[in-house]
């Protein structure tokens, strides 16, 4: 029997007042997100929006030669394709699943009819895209002027924020496609940090031992956006 989920465990959902969340609950589909798995695509127009409860979704640019660098991470405190609700209907990034889980998704003429009620779905979302145009930001300025190490555990820290668990599976090749770096520099980076004794990484297996560690030797860029976020969206 698969885990029952609530689709209040995705922060957004679980702040809306009673009647606003009944009044969507019947059209929420309960979706399994493989790892690896693209929710959309660039430039085509999108059809669902998406609200991670146990999973992380990285937004991504790519260029024309196929490289990639992650722009930003969504997890349970937010929600995939806010161009949709935004008006563009369409993003030149890619949403592509970085750690497997479930996800609570929505047609998208349902969720803009929310929207444009103009009432607390509408604040929501609104000051969630704040949040992420802050993260958006802070990302662009770490991966110029910050180090290789410093980034790897910015990500490390997003991630593990956005999952009920201590422990992250992922491939050093995926980790240089979000970082957009070459993957020997994410080996080297990850080895730096395990021998530090922050992580223990095995086989793909990512697991903090000292949170409080790791923190400190990520840069500023961190704690910038989780403030934002703490600030802006409901615990």
């Amino acid at each position: 029997m698969p885990l029952a989920h609530d689709p209040r465990e995705n922060h957004l959902l679980a702040a809306l007042p009673s009647e606003d969340y009944e009044r969507i609950f019947a059209n929420l589909e309960r979706i399994p997100l493989p790892l690896g798995e693209s929710l959309y695509e660039s430039g085509i127009q999108m059809s669902y929006v998406y609200f991670p409860i146990n999973s992380i979704v990285s937004l991504l640019y790519v260029m024309e030669d196929g490289s990639s660098a992650e722009i930003a991470v969504v997890g349970n405190e937010g929600i995939v394709g806010v161009s949709l609700f935004m008006g563009g209907e369409s993003t030149p990034s890619r949403a592509v699943v970085q750690s497997a889980g479930h996800a609570y998704r929505l047609r998208g003429p349902l969720l803009k009819h929310e929207f444009y009620r103009a009432g607390p779905m509408q604040r929501l979302l609104l000051r969630y895209t704040q949040a992420l145009l802050t993260q958006m930001a802070q990302t662009a300025v770490c991966n110029r002027h910050h180090t290789l190490d410093q980034q790897f555990c910015r990500w490390l820290l997003l991630s593990f924020d956005r999952l009920n668990s201590n422990e992250l599976v992922m491939t050093q090749e995926l980790i240089a496609d979000m970082l957009g770096v070459r993957r020997e520099g994410v080996t080297e980076a990850a080895g730096n940090v395990q021998k530090a004794g922050l992580i223990k990484y095995s086989r793909g297996h990512i697991t903090i031992l000292n949170r409080a560690g790791l923190e400190k030797r990520a840069c500023e860029c961190y704690a910038v956006v989780k403030k934002e976020f703490d600030r802006l969206l409901p615990d």
